[in-house]
């Protein structure tokens, strides 16, 4: 059903036809003038798709700049592919806007979806766009391919492989914090640099696509962290049915985030139980750790060994975590939940 035309913002099927049939270049699209988009991946390879929901207020603030939103709603969608080593092939969206919300703010988020589907050669495949008393809501579903047999799963992580991240641990969580407290930063001694930087991490994910052939290659199980660092390897121990030996030493920080902690150590547990790194949380078998992060370096990606991985024993926790050799207990939540 189509939206009715508000005050400030052309109708629905205007709105397509300006902002959102020029994203949709795939010719599966049919540059969106049907009810359906047509999609198959390359021959010999399998679909991977993943979708994530983002909402004002919870996952972003109401007044980020929608060229922003889109880009952190479509990258966390791409952080999920990438973490299954798939290359990304296009998304479909659905859009819930509120009457307040502006055709300007529609062309700016536009513009932010062009953005990311240029950096990695994607489109808009389809989707729909409706009308809710608060907005936006946003929902992505994005699909990706793999060579047939080649995905990596969570669920498939093994005793004796080696634990890595790439890139850095709690740059959003700690964006967070700055956002929240707009003097924490002068409080912190951040410089303006480090500031943004936290800021930026925060609010624009940097998916780890270029991963994706280096997890194929020598990961048995990888995932994106989303929820947090503690939480999402608590999610690979569960589901693979292993336990984890974690030496927090050897978690990579950002210069910013290690001033922030090195001000207020409360911020060390933020920082590894905080959500919004979409880094790549990887398991690798010992014999493979060298090749892999050889692979990482190739393709321009830091990584961090940071445990290993054990067989399960009742007596044990599901993850042990250690901190200048001594035995570290978290004292508050131990990553994000949406209940």
């Amino acid at each position: 059903m189509g939206e009715k035309p508000t005050s400030s913002r052309p109708g629905e099927f205007s709105l397509i036809e300006r902002y959102f049939a020029p994203l949709a270049t795939n010719a599966g699209a049919v540059h969106l003038q049907d009810d359906a988009a047509v999609f198959a991946p390359d021959a010999g390879c399998d679909l991977v798709v993943t979708k994530d929901m983002l909402v004002a207020g919870v996952h972003f603030f109401e007044n980020d700049p929608p060229f922003d939103v889109a880009q952190k709603a479509l990258g966390m969608n791409l952080s999920d592919l990438a973490a299954k080593g798939a290359e990304p092939k296009g998304y479909l969206l659905g859009l819930g806007l509120s009457k307040d919300i502006s055709e300007e703010w529609v062309a700016e988020f536009c513009r932010g979806l062009k953005l990311v589907q240029d950096q990695f050669q994607i489109d808009l495949l389809g989707g729909d766009t409706i009308s809710c008393p608060h907005g936006p809501l946003l929902s992505i579903t994005a699909f990706g391919q793999v060579r047939k047999g080649q995905v990596v799963r969570r669920n498939e992580a093994v005793a004796g492989a080696q634990l890595y991240v790439t890139g850095t641990i709690g740059d959003g969580a700690l964006g967070l914090k700055l956002r929240l407290d707009e003097g924490l930063a002068d409080k912190c001694g951040l410089s303006a640099d480090e500031r943004d930087f936290l800021l930026k991490r925060y609010l624009l994910p940097e998916p780890r696509v270029a991963a994706a052939q280096a997890l194929r290659d020598y990961a048995v199980a990888a995932m994106d962290i989303s929820d947090g660092l503690i939480a999402d390897l608590g999610h690979m121990c569960g589901t693979s049915k292993v336990r984890a030996q974690v030496q927090l030493d050897d978690v990579p920080f950002s210069g910013a985030a290690s001033a922030m902690i090195a001000e207020d150590t409360a911020f060390f547990e933020t920082a590894i139980t905080g959500g919004d790194d979409y880094e790549i949380l990887a398991a690798v078998l010992p014999e493979n750790t060298a090749a892999f992060e050889a692979a990482l370096q190739a393709a321009g990606l830091s990584c961090a060994r940071i445990g290993e991985l054990l067989a399960p024993e009742a007596s044990e926790p599901a993850i042990a975590l250690s901190l200048k050799g001594e035995a570290y207990t978290l004292h508050g939540a131990g990553g994000f939940t949406h209940f």
